[in-house]
């Protein structure tokens, strides 16, 4: 029988820059490959290349770092099979396991134990054809969504989603979070105080504290 792998492109310890976790200690494991190609992506060296590690080499390293906290990330993961077992085993070994996705695959097979956050993808993103709406009743109270805003006008797009599905009530956080380098944080908190938004703000840490730079 052939040994599962995934590919990765890294492996690191670090801060953990958005979410609900922000700012606690996290290792985060980085797959390689992306069916998607949004503008503002910050992580396009995983797009390709990687290297394959067994699933129990994968845990042998996490467990390196004796971490409460580990987030599987990419790229997008879920595009790889065999993160869904990667997911489950993160789990069994008792870590606070949290799994970022694009919402452009199904999430429905993820272990419910794993708290999915997921993108819904703004117009300004490039890629709003591929939000996978079916998505959306699956997710539970133990979840988060994020929009990342590049416009005013993506503004009012992910502020008319918020009514439409009731996602504020459907999920823990809703997350804003401003496009870096395409508007100024200081409008995007003005706005969600303007109109009295139950979300959440966020900058993203990571690129405040260490420039973007990988492995951060």
């Amino acid at each position: 029988m052939t040994q599962a792998t995934l590919k990765i492109t890294e492996i690191f310890y670090s801060l953990q820059g958005e979410s609900t976790t922000v700012g606690l200690p996290t290792v985060f494991v980085r797959l390689t490959g992306c069916p998607l190609r949004c503008g503002y992506c910050d992580s396009e060296y995983a797009f390709y290349g990687g290297e394959r590690f067994s699933l129990e080499a994968i845990l042998e390293k996490v467990a390196s770092y004796n971490p409460r906290y580990v987030c599987v990330t990419g790229g997008e993961p879920l595009a790889q099979r065999e993160c869904l077992t990667l997911l489950t085993m993160l789990c069994d070994a008792g870590y606070k396991v949290s799994l970022e996705t694009s919402g452009a695959l199904a999430v429905d097979a993820v272990d419910p134990r794993v708290v999915k956050v997921m993108d819904l993808k703004t117009p300004g993103s490039g890629e709003v054809a591929r939000n996978r709406w079916e998505n959306i009743p699956v997710l539970t109270a133990n979840d988060q969504i994020k929009f990342v805003i590049c416009s005013r006008e993506d503004y009012e797009w992910a502020r008319f989603k918020l009514d439409e599905f009731a996602l504020v009530e459907k999920v823990s956080d809703v997350l804003f979070s401003p496009s870096f380098g395409q508007i100024q944080p200081l409008e995007l908190a003005e706005w969600i105080l303007a109109d009295n938004l139950k979300v959440r703000f966020q900058l993203q840490l990571h690129k405040l504290l260490w420039n973007d730079v990988p492995g951060h």
